[in-house]
Formats: C-alpha cells, structure tokens, sequence
C-alpha cells in the first residue's frame, strides 16, 4: 500500500548531484538485469514532472546498453547511479528513482516486488 505523496530528496554518495522527487512511497521494484543486479537499485518509476534535479547536472555521466532505450545516469566522480530517464510503455517520459538513494528512507519497511528484467 502506498504511502501519503510527499516531496522527497536524493542524491550521489558525494552530495554534489541532488534531486527532489514527489511521489507516494509504495511497493518498489528490484530487477534482476544485469546492470540492476550490479548496482543493487531499488526502483520507483515516476512522470518525469515530478522529478528535477536540484544540482550537480554537469557531474553526471549517461550509459546505455542493449537497446539503448533508459539513460542510467551516473555521478562521474563517486559512480553512484540515483536515477535513469526513459520512456514507459505508453511512450511517456518517466524517471526510474534510486530508492537507495532518497534522504530519510526506511529501506527496512519497504515492500520489495521483484521485476524479471533479465527476460526482457
């Protein structure tokens, strides 16, 4: 059951790179991709109009793989990766939020729904 919405902050581990989200904090999304796996996200997904980058767009580097269709931004100096941009199913601009990576999150008390990305 999701949460109340509210305005969330996030970041790198450095801090240079910040971000504000407002979402309902509900159930989030653990991929089992290669490149989620690896990095260990936990994954909400949001329009992209309720996300703005607060500071720290020049610090941030974009990977892509496969059918290079999600941007995975990373931090180009702590390789911590908060957030990726790409499309849904509909074709709408969405952001994939780094749970992990929000201020003041009880990574604890999070439903965790398992996504098969690796069957993609």
């Amino acid at each position: 059951m999701a949460s109340e919405a509210k305005t969330y902050e996030g970041s790198c581990h450095r801090g240079a790179v910040r971000y504000q989200v407002d979402l309902a904090l509900g159930p989030v999304v653990s991929c089992n991709c290669s490149i989620c796996t690896r990095a260990g996200t936990l994954l909400v997904f949001v329009p992209a109009d309720a996300f703005q980058v607060l500071s720290g767009s020049d610090a941030l580097g974009d990977y892509q793989f496969g059918q290079k269709v999600i941007h995975h931004h990373f931090c180009q100096i702590c390789g911590i990766r908060p957030f990726s941009r790409g499309k849904d199913r509909e074709g709408r601009d969405v952001v994939a939020v780094n749970v992990r990576c929000l201020d003041g999150v009880d990574l604890d008390a999070l439903q965790i729904v398992r996504f098969d990305g690796r069957s993609l």
